[in-house]
């Protein structure tokens, strides 16, 4: 069962963050960057949503990553489309970071 304990407060949470406490590194952020963090036993509605958020998120690196592939076979590319696709393709590898911390139980930046 699921308790709805969602924080996104880092500053109330223990220095070590391991799956035996029960919280979930959540794959969002408050608006100021904060961390946030489910309390739960793996079901329920918040921890499903995680979960497809992160299936997006990694899907979406996946994705990424084709193109980058493509992109670097073609010497035409423009330096513009490159300096974008890395922008991007920094967001996702932070996302797969973020994603594998959460299932390792690890804080991030730890």
């Amino acid at each position: 069962m699921t308790r709805l304990d969602a924080t996104c407060d880092s500053r109330h949470m223990s220095r070590e963050v391991t799956p035996t406490t029960g919280l979930r590194l959540l794959p969002w952020t408050t608006p100021d960057g904060r961390p946030c963090y489910l309390s739960t036993d793996g079901d329920g509605p918040v921890a499903a949503l995680a979960d497809e958020v992160e299936d997006m998120q990694l899907s979406t690196g996946d994705e990424l990553l084709t193109h980058a592939r493509a992109m670097l076979a073609d010497p035409k590319v423009p330096i513009g489309e490159f300096r974008f696709l890395s922008a991007r393709l920094a967001e996702a590898l932070h996302d797969a970071i973020r994603v594998a911390r959460s299932h390792a139980g690890v804080r991030p930046g730890s």
